[in-house]
């Protein structure tokens, strides 16, 4: 009921006032209550693969979100142009000088008055696709002969390929694995582009087979790329998710610059170790801050660079003005980045040590800044986030800033989240795996790819040796 001021004494007033102060109070703290549930759902509605630890595969691919003014700087200079990148090899058409046809094209008469003309002084040539020529049938006539002093029958021995009347051989079988492993296709797909392209009518059941052939072959590939991996001395690991037989399962790769491994499995420590690769690992692990790698207490762990900017600009985007810390976490980290680089170009092996204590005197800075910008007696959920991240920032120093220490480390952890973007990719083209199966083959049948790639190899050429002899298996590492 409204009071009318002129009608009360100053006692009153005075109760009133004191009254509205508390209404006012009240309403005040809820204001500032919804307030932070704005930013935090703000936060949340932000969040991409640029400011948090989502994998690009989860940003929509109809809505890309709007660039954001956030003041962090960037790690990798400005961004590159579109097109071809200087010094991309680059691929193009030269004329030859036997055509499979000619085509003569002679003007008749000159247009202008009518004369007629000698032949054209200049040629053009145009490349076209051939149709695609029926499969090439080789027979295997086998031959059975009689020994003429001990009457013994022998019989010759065709090919080890070579095990049924009527089959499809290397090359096909080597296609067949190729279109929906090696290019992500759904397998209906691969087998109508296989018939359009190449006149190979092989039907999905085969695909699916030749892919379980190829699994089951490349067990030595495995074994000797595990034994390998394991006496590296730098390794980069990662896990993702991928839809599988009804449900989520999980892919783990551990990969350096010239091996690939991955298996499938939960996220626990064992299925971590399923590998066949990390127990007992004595080098350097680069991978992020997922604590199942924890238990490898003999190993030196260094984060990804990568995912700690993320989160930082993620806090940072949320409120600018109230997360200062996070800009100059992030300016450290950066400045850290090209110090490293600098001294690697120039052949150094380690950082002035001047030059190492003052990013140290930085690092510890920014923690200190960060903490002032949380530090509340009720913390938002914002500045929960920031309060944990300088925590984390703190506890986890020496991993963070593993690559200030030892040159030979990365940055990021970009090696393996390279090897894992093509679990997205076929996802994202075939929906899932219908079976668990189906994705343990994946991950056999792509190290075996991704580890031929980065010896130089061609994917077709190796998955016709894989049919004819067995496996290409990688040689031993170049000492030193």
């Amino acid at each position: 009921m409204a009071v009318d001021p002129l009608l009360c004494s100053r006692e009153e007033l005075l109760a009133l006032v004191a009254s509205q102060a508390m209404v006012i109070d009240k309403l005040q703290a809820q204001v500032n209550d919804l307030r932070a549930v704005v930013v935090e759902l703000r936060r949340r509605l932000d969040a991409d693969s640029s400011n948090s630890s989502r994998p690009p595969s989860s940003d929509s691919p109809f809505k890309r979100p709007p660039p954001k003014t956030s003041g962090m700087p960037g790690s990798d200079g400005p961004a590159r142009k579109q097109g071809k990148q200087p010094g991309a090899a680059g691929k193009n058409r030269r004329q030859v000088d036997n055509p499979d046809e000619r085509i003569g094209v002679e003007p008749h008469a000159c247009t202008g008055c009518g004369t007629g003309l000698a032949d054209a002084d200049y040629r053009r040539q145009v490349f076209e696709a051939s149709p695609p020529p029926p499969p090439r049938v080789v027979q295997y006539d086998v031959a059975e002969r009689r020994c003429p002093c001990c009457g013994q029958v022998n019989q010759g021995r065709a090919p080890r390929s070579v095990t049924g009347r009527v089959q499809w051989g290397p090359g096909v079988s080597a296609r067949a694995v190729l279109a929906p492993i090696g290019h992500h296709l759904p397998y209906a797909r691969a087998a109508a582009l296989l018939e359009t392209l190449a006149g190979l009518p092989v039907s999905t059941g085969f695909l699916v087979n030749a892919r379980r052939r190829a699994a089951t072959l490349l067990d030595p590939f495995m074994v000797r790329v595990r034994e390998l991996l394991h006496h590296v001395g730098l390794l980069h690991v990662d896990e993702t998710t991928a839809r599988a037989g009804g449900g989520r399962a999980y892919l783990h790769v551990a990969c350096n610059d010239t091996y690939t491994a991955m298996h499938t499995g939960g996220r626990t420590n064992g299925d971590i170790d399923d590998g066949g690769i990390l127990p007992d690992y004595t080098g350097i692990i680069v991978r992020d801050g997922y604590a199942g790698y924890q238990h490898h207490i003999d190993a030196v762990h260094a984060w990804c660079g990568a995912h700690t900017l993320r989160d930082l600009k993620g806090l940072h985007d949320a409120d600018p003005a109230g997360q200062p810390g996070a800009q100059m976490m992030a300016t450290t980290l950066v400045m850290a980045l090209r110090d490293t680089r600098t001294a690697r170009d120039a052949g150094h092996t380690a950082l002035p040590a001047d030059r190492l204590a003052h990013l140290r005197s930085a690092y510890a800075g920014a923690i200190a800044v960060m903490r002032d910008d949380n530090r509340a007696t009720t913390r938002t959920p914002l500045q929960e986030r920031g309060w944990s991240l300088a925590n984390r920032f703190d506890t986890h120093r020496d991993m963070i800033l593993a690559f200030l220490h030892d040159l030979s480390i990365p940055f990021t952890n970009n090696a393996a989240e390279r090897e894992i973007r093509p679990v997205k990719v076929k996802q994202r083209a075939a929906g899932c795996w219908r079976t668990l199966d189906g994705l343990a083959d994946f991950a056999i049948i792509w190290s075996y790819l991704s580890t031929a790639t980065k010896h130089g190899l061609d994917h077709l050429d190796v998955l016709v040796e894989l049919f004819t002899t067995g496996p290409w298996l990688p040689p031993d590492p170049t000492p030193g």
